[in-house]
């Protein structure tokens, strides 16, 4: 019996255990896609280093940083800034925070520099903005560079038939994909 098999392994061997190789990769997914994750796909907050709440009201994304900090040290950040009389700054990275096109040139930066946070930021926004078709290309390659959060937002372009086609493998896909990353909503979706 084949216990696991390559993709190496599989081309030399095909004829042999064709069938017990697709069967254990099969396991094998299974395996990781209900395994429970250790944490929330969200993390740490950098500061505190508490959890981070799936709820995002309890959170904020600094866009200068793409960090995203827990609610406690935003807020205790904001109290320190009072207090001292400081310009208002991130709570993680210090910049000052910008408004405006200003803040949109720091998020294209982080684009840029090919941060995931950043990318699926701006696929949600264009997403709800109804710009489906940017919304997917951020989404895509945020995806690309491992992001539960553009996986999940994915499914939902290719359940919907939004700026793509319908398609339900590809949804399936990437519920999958965001449930192995630790995304709640998809291990829900999946059942």
């Amino acid at each position: 019996s084949v216990r696991y098999c390559g993709v190496k392994c599989q081309r030399e061997h095909r004829r042999q255990h064709k069938n017990d190789c697709k069967k254990r990769a099969a396991e094998l997914r299974d395996e990781i896609l209900f395994e429970q994750p250790e944490s929330s796909y969200l993390g740490e907050c950098p500061i505190c280093c508490l959890p981070l709440s799936i709820d995002p009201e309890y959170s904020t994304i600094m866009m200068c940083c793409s960090k995203k900090i827990c609610n406690g040290c935003f807020h205790a950040n904001e109290i320190r800034e009072m207090k001292a009389s400081l310009i208002p700054s991130c709570s993680f990275c210090r910049q000052p925070v910008q408004a405006g096109d200003k803040l949109e040139k720091q998020r294209m930066t982080r684009i840029e520099a090919n941060d995931p946070a950043a990318m699926s930021q701006k696929g949600i926004e264009l997403d709800k903005k109804g710009d489906y078709q940017s919304a997917l290309t951020y989404f895509t390659k945020a995806a690309g560079l491992g992001d539960a959060e553009a996986h999940y937002w994915l499914s939902h372009l290719y359940s919907d038939g939004l700026g793509v086609e319908k398609d339900s493998r590809k949804e399936i896909h990437h519920l999958e994909e965001a449930a192995i990353g630790g995304h709640p909503d998809a291990r829900h979706n999946l059942g």
